[in-house]
């Protein structure tokens, strides 16, 4: 059965590829390099598919396995650092879309087996680059005028290289030191064939190995590319996120000089600071790292439970941090605004429950808000596990009364691929702003992990209390009658009373440890 789906990759994938991307790339040889033809693009992806398969095929799936047996575990994981690699060579190669779908799959610490999270993580701060000449042609078509008309100096080496752009230091005429973002030349005219040509391999592969439903990745890809690919529309999200969270005196948002930006070219002002995870950085600039993380918590726990606009492309490289001497509290500097999603009333409401329901262990209601969220009733332990990082055992012991250790997520992430194919269903099926969601927790938790916090869980009494306004607010917002909203400001000042004085108790034994 394996051979023939195999054999239907190589048929569809690659004779496919040559007689469709064969046309495309001979209407459009005389104009575009070598790796901008459809011909080339479409092979090589083709060929990563068929290779891959073959990888699992000869490794995994070529003879029968105690699948308990330490002999399969070490192999398996061999297999998937070997089809990692080849699927990295890939984005590598094709960049753009396939860059960005790599980013995804690199940010799914917890729900993607462990070999693909790592390998693919590279991305987020290696990703292919473009000439200095190619950025220069963009700005002059954007921008009306040449580079060496808007700016003084302008760094050839680029600050950083994500999928759809890269970022340079400049200075401009007037003085001002920026940060300018360029968005990569080859992008545009390559997305729609990229992103048809991953939903086909991808569905492919899912059909090869049914543990890899993987479909909902491109599918938000597809969604949410145009958004990305407007650097106006990033300009608005940045302004929109400073404006929502001013009151934050340590969080700082670059400014935009709009002036100097287009839909391909943004123009920001230019910071300087210490990557979130990098803790080397962070002892040596005398950071805290538990304020740090408290800091971090609180931020994206409102922005989840309580306004509701999330900044959808969560990772380290997005977040900066500097302390200079003097200074009494950190600066944490939030950066690429291109992907925000705007949460509905009833998600962020189903899911403050489904938080609240994990931390009383009341499983009943854990399942009841499962299923809203679309998760099927049986999936719901899995779900809660996903959504807090934690084991089932730790679960019900209570999250807030079990600390996490290295060895716990050592042991989760072992057990994981065990629940693979359970995993992607809930992937496949769940709300979609979930997703967003998920990749901001295991920000956080990554966060926590690399600055040694996660026994601390700083972020944890004010995500609890954002739930609790977040519940009370839209509940009071819903309610007609005096009598009922008398009686849930009774409940939500209880229960903040009950979080302060449950708070005071850490406290007290944090001092007494």
């Amino acid at each position: 059965m394996f051979s023939r789906n195999i054999t239907r990759v190589v048929k569809y994938g690659i004779y496919g590829s040559v007689a469709i991307g064969g046309t495309v790339s001979a209407l459009k040889f005389q104009d575009e390099d070598y790796n901008s033809l459809a011909i080339v693009r479409i092979t090589r992806t083709a060929l990563t598919a068929v290779e891959i398969g073959r990888t699992y095929q000869s490794m995994l799936y070529s003879k029968e396995w105690d699948r308990t047996s330490q002999e399969y575990i070490e192999v398996k994981s061999q297999a998937h650092r070997i089809g990692a690699e080849k699927l990295l060579e890939l984005c590598k190669a094709n960049k753009g879309v396939y860059i960005k779908v790599g980013q995804h799959v690199g940010a799914l610490d917890y729900l993607l087996p462990n070999e693909y999270v790592t390998t693919m993580r590279i991305l987020h701060k290696n990703a292919p680059q473009n000439t200095v000449e190619e950025l220069y042609k963009v700005i002059e078509e954007d921008l009306k005028q040449k580079p060496s008309e808007l700016f003084d100096e302008f760094d050839p080496e680029p600050l950083g290289t994500a999928s759809l752009a890269q970022v340079h230091r400049a200075k401009l005429k007037d003085g001002n030191t920026v940060a300018v973002k360029v968005q990569h030349h080859f992008v545009r005219k390559n997305i729609n064939m990229d992103l048809r040509w991953m939903e086909f391999i991808i569905t492919t592969m899912s059909k090869v190995f049914p543990d890899f439903q993987m479909q909902w990745l491109v599918e938000e890809t597809k969604k949410n590319i145009a958004k990305e690919l407007d650097f106006l529309q990033e300009g608005k999200n940045a302004e929109r996120v400073a404006s929502l969270f001013s009151h934050y005196k340590w969080l700082k948002v670059p400014k935009i000089f709009w002036d100097y930006s287009s839909e391909r070219v943004l123009v920001m002002e230019y910071v300087v600071g210490g990557l979130v995870n990098d803790a080397k950085y962070i002892d040596e600039h005398k950071i805290n790292r538990f304020d740090l993380c408290a800091k971090l918590g609180d931020l994206y726990s409102h922005m989840i439970f309580i306004s509701g606009f999330v900044h959808s492309d969560p990772h380290p490289g997005n977040i900066l941090v500097k302390q200079d001497p003097g200074e009494k509290e950190v600066t944490v500097f939030l950066l690429d605004h291109g992907l925000y999603a705007q949460l509905t009333d009833k998600f962020r409401y189903h899911y403050s429950k489904l938080w609240l329901s994990i931390l009383s262990r009341d499983r009943e209601e854990m399942r009841i808000h499962s299923e809203v969220l679309g998760i099927r009733k049986e999936l719901y332990g899995l779900f809660a596990c996903m959504v807090t990082g934690r084991p089932w055992d730790s679960i019900m012991k209570g999250i807030q009364n079990t600390k996490p250790t290295l060895e716990e997520k050592s042991t989760f992430q072992n057990e994981l691929p065990n629940f693979l194919h359970y995993v992607t269903q809930c992937l496949e099926h769940v709300d979609r702003q979930a997703l967003l969601v998920l990749k901001t927790n295991d920000l956080i938790r990554s966060i926590e992990y690399a600055l040694g916090t996660q026994d601390r869980m700083c972020g944890f009494r004010v995500m609890t209390k954002c739930c609790m306004q977040s519940i009370y607010q839209l509940e009071y917002k819903n309610s007609n009658s005096m009598i009922r909203r008398q009686f849930l400001n009774l409940k939500y000042g209880w229960s903040l009373l009950l979080l302060l004085l449950y708070g005071f108790y850490l406290n007290l034994i944090d001092k007494s440890v």
